[in-house]
């Protein structure tokens, strides 16, 4: 694709720095850039200019770089001009720029282009924005990961296979009038085994990078003091909740954004659930029920000492239906000869865990718990980041996948099996953007910041 028109856009983060860059990408960036800045320095080399608005009053001092197309971030003429951080200085290049012909930029403009322009696929595209947004250091390096094409290199591998069967089963149709049923080959069904245990090997790898991307909410209940800020403040390293021996004191809800281990996770303080006659403290724990709606997991505190009475069990039974649920028997150290560890036949079949939230006995089998109801099986030096879409279209061709191998297993309708393969490739498409509509990128592109 080849724009017609020069888009600008201020291309470093809100706010002052010792840097801000004004981008320009079009074919008339060179152009713009001259005009703001005089003689165009060679490629690629950064030249000291004034930047001057469109009657020639200086506006800053800083550097032209220039980088001709297709060898550039978009793949057209891309020309940067680098000046000092000030809010107010950026905007007065960039509406320099915009009086002499440029366009002002969509949000994600520059990478939309760099896709329609075949400098990027769509899964590197999204990586783009999902590595300015990591929350966590391996969420970082599993973007970069993505951004570099290891996981379009997946998908693509796995679309070469899809296609290959697809050339044989649709062949074998075509002579289907022969003696030899070249759809009984046992090869073949080897083949599509092998495809099957690819697919869910990336669909497992996909569905943990997104969890990276994602992060996950957990949310801390029980009772009035059985160390549900004591256990926050601990898995937070920082002293975020209040803590005392009153009864109470947590009136609404705390949350603390962490890295677990690489796992970005949202902590959710709630107020002790119990009937309370107190009208500010009823509000809490109608707020702590809504939390506990919102949960991927729900650490339901309770104390060693008593284990789980009928009053906790009457609240389990109140917890929604939705999120998973981890028993944590908090305060161990003041129950004799029962130090910290894991119970697998706890109460209703769900997993205990026995810790001290004060001291820290027994945390590390707390963060090996969420990462396992978070999925992360991996230790996150060999993923990549993904998105709910790329898992979806993963679970979808998958499904197709199996579906057509249950058809020519059985020896039917093998030209339904032709089609499911077919819409198998095609959902696998619509990871990298080889099948796509104007719709999707459009969502997609709308979600990056301007300067992209």
């Amino acid at each position: 694709m080849k724009a017609t028109d020069t888009i600008a856009a201020i291309a470093t983060a809100p706010g002052r720095g010792a840097v801000g860059i004004v981008r320009l990408s079009g074919p008339a960036a060179f152009a713009i850039a001259g005009q703001l800045a005089g003689p165009q320095p060679e490629p690629r080399v950064a030249a000291l200019r004034t930047f001057r608005d469109e009657t020639g009053a200086p506006l800053d001092e800083g550097l032209l770089l220039l980088f001709p197309g297709p060898h550039s971030y978009t793949g057209e003429d891309v020309a940067e001009l680098q000046g000092h951080g000030g809010p107010r200085v950026l905007d007065l290049v960039l509406r320099a720029a915009l009086a002499l012909g440029a366009r002002a930029a969509r949000p994600g403009e520059f990478s939309e282009r760099a896709f329609l322009n075949g400098r990027l696929d769509l899964a590197q595209a999204e990586a783009i924005a999902d590595l300015i947004n990591a929350a966590t250091v391996q969420a970082a390096r599993a973007a970069q990961r993505s951004l570099s094409g290891e996981f379009s290199r997946e998908v693509t591998a796995r679309v070469e296979e899809l296609t290959q069967l697809r050339t044989y089963v649709e062949g074998a149709l075509d002579f289907s009038d022969e003696d030899v049923n070249w759809l009984a080959d046992e090869k073949l069904r080897t083949r599509i085994d092998v495809l099957v245990a690819h697919l869910q090997s990336l669909l497992g790898a996909a569905s943990q990078g997104r969890r990276l991307r994602e992060g996950m909410t957990v949310a801390l209940a029980g009772q009035p003091n059985v160390g549900k800020s004591t256990l926050l403040n601990a898995l937070a390293g920082t002293e975020a909740a209040i803590v005392t021996e009153i009864a109470g004191t947590t009136r609404d809800v705390l949350r603390e954004n962490i890295d677990l281990d690489g796992l970005p996770l949202t902590l959710v303080d709630t107020a002790g659930l119990r009937d309370s006659k107190d009208p500010v403290e009823k509000i809490g724990i109608a707020r702590a029920w809504q939390a506990l709606e919102a949960a991927e997991l729900v650490l339901f505190l309770v104390e060693d000492r008593t284990g789980v009475t009928a009053q906790d069990q009457a609240l389990l039974k109140k917890l929604p239906a939705g999120g998973e649920v981890l028993i944590v028997r908090n305060k161990c150290d003041l129950t004799v000869g029962a130090p910290h560890g894991r119970d697998d036949d706890g109460r209703d079949g769900r997993v205990e865990l026995r810790l001290c939230a004060k001291s820290g006995a027994g945390l590390d089998l707390l963060k090996a718990e969420i990462r396992r109801v978070a999925g992360l099986t991996d230790a996150g030096e060999s993923l990549f980041s993904a998105r709910t879409r790329h898992v979806d279209a993963l679970v979808r061709g998958l499904a197709l996948v199996r579906e057509a191998a249950l058809r020519l297993r059985e020896g039917a309708n093998a030209e339904l099996a032709a089609e499911e393969l077919r819409l198998a490739q095609q959902a696998l498409g619509e990871i990298t953007g080889a099948v796509s509509s104007d719709d999707l990128l459009g969502r997609i592109f709308s979600q990056f910041c301007i300067g992209k």
